[in-house]
């Protein structure tokens, strides 16, 4: 039976120049020469974008439940590479694969989620390459080899050639204040250099919202059309209606979901940063406690029965805001998350949900947390079927 989702409506924004989104690193000029930057844009810098263009609406109070950010091109929708690949070759976890030479001759902590190996029935064919041939992976990869995979959980070596490398060039721009009346630099917070991001043509970000911020949206465009402020320096994006996207999110939620509710083996792509933090109460040397907040690269409560082996990168800092406790309803800084980057995939015994989707879940402040990152796009799963493909055999 295939779960009924909410409506999502889709938009796209569109840079109407460069575009600068700080990194979680804390930046004042003078202290530090270079001001990084990050990109795609995180769920908070899109939810602060909405939240000026929606600042006059009379629902002070409203909150977003979004999708995204993905990239987008000729209204498709392209998606971050997974990142359990070695060239076209799909990484297995080594207790998932019986035959394979290392089996019961690599030890490693159980408790902690499986190696992953080259399976052993893999082709060395589908590593073959002409010698002219590219054998660097996409970065990002289109709806119709995405939702493919969705659907077999797998992505052939011709597949990959759709995918593309990162659509954007980054600027490097150098920022000087002089003393009044010279040439000099000053001394004092004279000079630093910061980076923007320049989409190529044809090129967008796309977002799918719920209905009640959609609604709040009519009264904010023209003819579908809207601009807003979005990054650093309110440098402007053209925010627009894109209906075509939502048939083809709808089919592959739908995907997603047959895989989901099927009790077997699976795999769970992630392709936004997924927030997986959980605060821990330690003892200090002065005999008291404190709270600490850690972040690892998959859910705390998938546990070591279940989740068997994972495949990720390095983490994504995540620069957060939360509401001022003074009343006054103002966002302020939070203490940066490190986030599983997207792309990551996850391999399990079979599906089990987030912990902000769980039904069973307790009610509390952590849960209302992971509710709110997941309402801000984070921590967006497909589920996929694990076969042992080109295994003699096999289905």
């Amino acid at each position: 039976m295939t779960a009924i989702t909410a409506s999502v409506y889709w938009y796209t924004i569109t840079p109407l120049d460069v575009l600068m989104f700080r990194d979680a690193k804390p930046f004042t000029p003078g202290e530090r020469a270079w001001a990084g930057s990050t990109f795609p844009p995180n769920g908070h810098a899109i939810a602060g974008a909405l939240r000026g263009l929606l600042s006059k609406t009379n629902d002070e109070k409203l909150t977003f439940n979004m999708k995204g950010p993905f990239l987008c091109h000729n209204q498709t929708l392209y998606f971050p590479r997974p990142l359990n690949y070695v060239e076209s070759t799909p990484l297995v976890p080594l207790e998932w694969d019986e035959q394979h030479p290392l089996q019961g001759q690599m030890k490693y902590d159980e408790s902690k989620p499986c190696p992953l190996v080259k399976p052993s029935w893999s082709d060395k064919k589908l590593n073959d390459h002409d010698e002219d041939e590219e054998t660097l992976l996409a970065d990002y990869l289109p709806y119709e080899v995405i939702m493919k995979y969705v659907q077999e959980g797998n992505i052939t070596p011709d597949a990959w050639k759709k995918g593309v490398a990162k659509p954007w060039t980054v600027e490097v721009r150098s920022h000087n204040a002089l003393e009044t009346g010279t040439r000099q630099v000053k001394e004092a917070d004279g000079y630093f250099v910061e980076k923007a991001i320049r989409l190529m043509d044809g090129w967008s970000l796309a977002i799918g919202l719920d209905e009640k911020t959609h609604q709040a949206l009519l009264s904010h465009t023209k003819g579908n059309i809207a601009v807003l402020r979005l990054g650093g320096e309110g440098h402007r994006a053209m925010l627009e209606r894109c209906e075509a996207l939502e048939e083809a999110w709808s089919k592959l939620q739908e995907a997603s979901d047959t895989h989901r509710q099927q009790s077997k083996r699976c795999m769970a792509y992630l392709i936004t940063p997924g927030i997986f933090e959980r605060i821990q109460r330690e003892a200090t040397k002065a005999g008291d406690y404190r709270d600490i907040a850690r972040c690892r690269a998959y859910p705390w409560e998938w546990k070591s029965d279940n989740l068997v082996s994972v495949a990720t990168d390095k983490p994504v800092p995540i620069s957060c805001r939360i509401q001022d406790r003074d009343g006054s309803g103002q966002s302020i800084p939070a203490p940066q998350v490190f986030a599983a980057p997207p792309g990551s995939v996850y391999y399990l015994e079979h599906p089990q949900p987030l912990y902000a989707d769980d039904p069973k879940a307790k009610p509390g402040k952590a849960w209302e947390r992971a509710k709110r990152m997941r309402h801000l796009g984070y921590s967006e799963l497909l589920w996929l079927p694990y076969l042992p493909h080109n295994k003699e055999g096999s289905a």
